[in-house]
């Protein structure tokens, strides 16, 4: 509920001709949800939305606030209409990066440069005397007018693929009336299979001929899911699970819940098809080492 309102006003903000973007102050324990929520529900934007944080609070010497929000009000007017987590570079106080909603994830419970980007690449480096564009953008259009997508579908879970687990765990989650599971899959996508005390394989095809939709992210979190490699993955892809390739499962938590949210899609078949349709940035292509 509060994505959507925060949606809507963040629209009607990028629509008036006298701002130039938004900034969002917003706490740091779910703000890549809040920012993947925003990507997908915004769609391609005319403006810049940035959302900031600071780890440390503003009456402490190690404050991270001071940097956080001046480099969100400069990108906040620049061109790159893109929405970006805004935050410390490094333990220094001297740039920020701007990095992509969809591929952001909170890797530190407390350090200032607790937010990283994972498989992507940042918009731009920005310190208080600079701003250095490191990739191409959606570019900024002033004369466009956003229509936001607000559609949702909040009955849904992300499960932990573990040693040893039960999958009577999905069976729980149907029943408590769930239309949607994520799961962090192992390695290069695989759940306990032939040779496991419990083979998920026959509870995932069963549940997903009944309409529930299942789909897998790396529990890696670096990498992409590669299926083919060995006979568990190719195995489970015969279960009409959807892998995400290299979606972050918390970006694919709640793109899952935004395309349930279509009845439209829901009705037309076209759930799998939308969840591998690269909206904003949640998939990219494999990436240099350096990366």
């Amino acid at each position: 509920k509060d994505w959507k309102v925060l949606a809507d006003l963040t629209a009607n903000l990028l629509n008036d001709e006298n701002i130039s973007g938004v900034i969002i102050t917003h706490g740091t324990d779910f703000l890549h949800y809040t920012s993947s929520a925003l990507s997908f529900m915004l769609g391609k934007l005319n403006k810049p939305v940035a959302l900031t944080y600071s780890q440390r609070s503003i009456d402490r010497g190690s404050t991270d606030a001071h940097l956080n929000l001046i480099c969100a009000a400069k990108y906040a007017v620049s061109d790159i209409a893109e929405v970006s987590i805004v935050g410390h570079k490094d333990l220094e106080d001297i740039y920020c990066l701007a990095m992509p909603g969809t591929k952001v994830r909170k890797l530190h419970t407390s350090r200032r440069d607790a937010f990283k980007i994972v498989n992507s690449e940042p918009f731009a480096e920005i310190s208080k005397r600079e701003f250095n564009i490191l990739r191409t953008f959606n570019a900024r259009d002033n004369s466009k007018k956003i229509v936001p997508d607000l559609k949702f579908e909040s009955r849904l879970a992300i499960i932990q693929v573990t040693p040893g687990q039960d999958p009577n765990i999905l069976d729980w989650y149907v029943q408590m009336g769930y239309k949607g599971i994520i799961l962090e899959l192992s390695g290069l996508g695989h759940v306990p299979a032939q040779d496991a005390e419990h083979n998920w394989l026959p509870t995932i095809k069963r549940l997903t001929e009944k309409g529930i939709t299942i789909c897998g992210a790396p529990q890696t979190i670096y990498g992409r899911l590669t299926p083919n490699v060995y006979s568990a993955g190719r195995d489970l892809q015969k279960t009409g699970l959807i892998f995400l390739e290299d979606m972050l499962p918390e970006t694919a938590f709640v793109k899952l819940g935004w395309v349930l949210g279509h009845s439209s899609w829901v009705r037309d078949d076209k759930i799998k098809e939308k969840m591998l349709e690269n909206f904003a940035g949640e998939f990219n292509d494999r990436l240099e080492f350096d990366y």
